[in-house]
């Protein structure tokens, strides 16, 4: 389909093996032979006199009309724009991990091992940029120069899963400045401009040898990040290459780097259409990490709908001049949940105009108008001109991280959370575990696709699900309840992880039911019974039957950090008396110390 693509890109497309310049300039030719033959003609058939009246009418002082060609920016042919000879091969690298894979289906086991190859290159002292998702896992790394066969051990210093990069190390200092000595760390550049050529450096498939590939530039866009599965940066399409193994490499303009690759499409979606994460994206997390930590992406935490529709603008009181896109909500736990109102248009952002379409002006490039929010980070100032109530406000608005969203997010480099008892498998809800588990209960998907756009994590900053339950005599005919959100075990409400552990191993009990342990589910109008005395017993049965070695790992939800949101979060709808300061003790001796090890990697 060929919708939206540039007329100069056409020409490229289907005259490949023409250079666009050499083909404008022989039109040009042919245009002006075709002139001269017909205005000859024409000449000699005018008759004498005619001729002599003509040159008689012209003046001896007359200068005539130089005309003047239109310019036009034509890029120069692919061999003066990507000359590998002058590629710094020495800084790229290739990078072999060994992982160990996260089991959500069953989160006592260690989970499958693995390993894959991608690329890197050098960016500072002993300072590597990749892809976060050639080393999200990992449990081991190597890096390989050119031409060197000689491994060298590496780590990760800072990992980005938002934007999908990460900072390695080799972790003998000596060994980098013998191996790296004389190298010299890529320059990143810009971004490149459409219809130009760039060439990809990497180890695609695996490879021993480094390859090179070129493309041509084709559309610079506001697209999702296949890594997070939620998250919106700028991306830059090429049709170089872009194959496993890539990934992390540099791609190259001029000899300096203007983005690395990450993902593209398979040839059964498309052909020819790879992705590289452009300079802006890569110099903001450079930035982010250069005090040795990484804060993420800040979110405004808003969203808006195109104003485009003439009668819609009328209804707003705005003029008829394409700005401004309408609010239809703000988060309140974003940074403009107390600021923005639905209904409100914003106009411009930080002085950049906003089109009808949501889009902005930037460096010369129409892009998304989130690209401001995105070279921001946590604590600057984000200014704004609205509409609101028929009348232009100015606003300023503090930026911040936004963290409900991360329940839809893919994690990464973290042991599964779950409590195990008696058989009964209890478990965190979040992306992976859907994925795991393939739940399709509606109820549990209600809270996993509105968890954040209707605020239900004020009420449980963690979802908990039944995921499981390990079959044995003391847990008979409780197979229905699988997949149900719990509300409350021995009358204590479940709002985290924590809870269920200190409601089964604590003192609660539902008033009149002390014998038993009570397990209410949302939606269900009977309750989960289980005897306690026989629980107990089933608990250890239970445990060496299946080879479970520890029952539970239990890690604070990062959502609990955000201010303001849940200061009621250790009341309790019961009367004991269950202070921090036990929780706190009894979570420390809850978990072996080997999966408190494994938690704090």
């Amino acid at each position: 389909m060929l919708r939206g693509v540039p007329a100069s890109l056409f020409n490229v497309l289907f005259y490949p093996h023409e250079p666009l310049n050499d083909r404008m300039r022989n039109s040009r030719l042919s245009l002006s032979l075709a002139v001269a033959f017909v205005s000859g003609l024409l000449w000699s058939s005018m008759p004498t006199s005619t001729l002599a009246q003509k040159q008689n009418s012209e003046s001896p002082n007359a200068t005539p009309a130089q005309s003047v060609e239109p310019v036009v920016d034509i890029p120069p042919p692919p061999s003066e724009q990507a000359d590998v000879s002058e590629i710094n091969f020495g800084a790229i690298v290739r990078v072999e991990v060994d992982t160990k894979q996260p089991n959500y289906r069953v989160p006592w086991n260690i989970g499958g091992m693995g390993n894959g190859v991608g690329t890197g290159f050098l960016v500072g002292d002993n300072r590597f940029v990749t892809n976060a998702h050639v080393v999200s896992n990992n449990r081991l790394i190597y890096i390989k120069k050119t031409n060197d066969p000689r491994p060298y051990k590496a780590r990760v210093v800072n990992v980005a899963h938002d934007c999908d990069l990460a900072l390695l190390e080799i972790e003998n200092s000596t060994e980098f400045k013998t191996a790296f000595s004389g190298v010299e760390p890529l320059v990143i550049g810009d971004i490149p401009k459409l219809n130009t050529t760039v060439i990809a450096v990497g180890y695609p498939i695996g490879g021993e040898r480094i390859s090179v590939t070129r493309g041509v530039v084709s559309r610079i866009d506001f697209r999702p990040y296949s890594h997070s599965g939620v998250d919106f940066h700028l991306t830059i399409q090429v049709d170089a290459a872009i194959n496993p193994g890539n990934s992390g490499g540099p791609v190259l303009q001029d000899n300096k780097v203007v983005g690395v690759a990450f993902q593209g499409y398979s040839g059964a979606v498309a052909q020819n259409t790879g992705y590289m994460i452009p300079v802006p994206v890569v110099e903001r997390f450079l930035k982010d990490t250069a005090d040795g930590t990484y804060d993420h992406y800040v979110d405004l935490a808003t969203q808006t709908l195109n104003v485009l529709n003439p009668a819609q603008r009328i209804a707003l009181s705005l003029p008829n001049d394409d700005v401004g896109v309408m609010v239809t909500e703000a988060d309140p736990a974003g940074p403009a949940g107390s600021i923005l109102k639905t209904g409100d248009v914003l106009l411009s952002i930080d002085g950049h105009v906003i089109a009808s379409d949501g889009f902005i002006e930037i460096e010369g490039e129409r892009v998304n108008l989130n690209e401001i929010i995105e070279r921001k980070f946590a604590g600057d100032m984000v200014a704004l001109e609205i509409w609101r109530d028929g009348a232009r406000q100015d606003l300023k608005i503090e930026l911040e991280r936004f963290l409900p969203y991360l329940i839809q997010a893919n994690t990464y480099d973290k042991q599964p959370d779950f409590v195990l008892f008696a058989g009964l498998q209890f478990q965190p809800l979040d992306r992976n575990l859907m994925a795991a588990h393939n739940i399709s209960d509606l109820q549990v998907r209600y809270f996993y696709s509105y968890y954040s756009s209707e605020g239900l994590y004020r009420e449980r900053p963690e979802v908990i699900i039944l995921t499981a339950v390990l079959p044995d005599s003391a847990n008979t005919y409780l197979q229905p309840y699988v997949h149900k959100v719990i509300d409350t075990i021995n009358g204590k409400k479940i709002r985290v992880l924590q809870d269920v552990w200190d409601a089964l191993h604590g003192d609660f009990s539902e008033k009149g039911h002390e014998d038993f342990h009570v397990i209410r589910c949302l939606g269900e109008g009977r309750p989960l019974v289980m005897e306690r005395a026989t629980a107990r017993e089933a608990h250890d049965r239970i445990m060496a039957k299946y080879n479970v070695n520890f029952d539970n790992h239990i890690e604070v939800p990062e959502i609990l950090s955000v201010e303001g949101l849940f200061d009621d979060i250790d009341d309790d709808a019961s009367d004991k008396d269950d202070t921090k300061e036990k929780k706190q003790e009894k979570s420390a001796k809850s978990a072996p110390e080997a999966i408190k090890s494994a938690s704090a990697r």
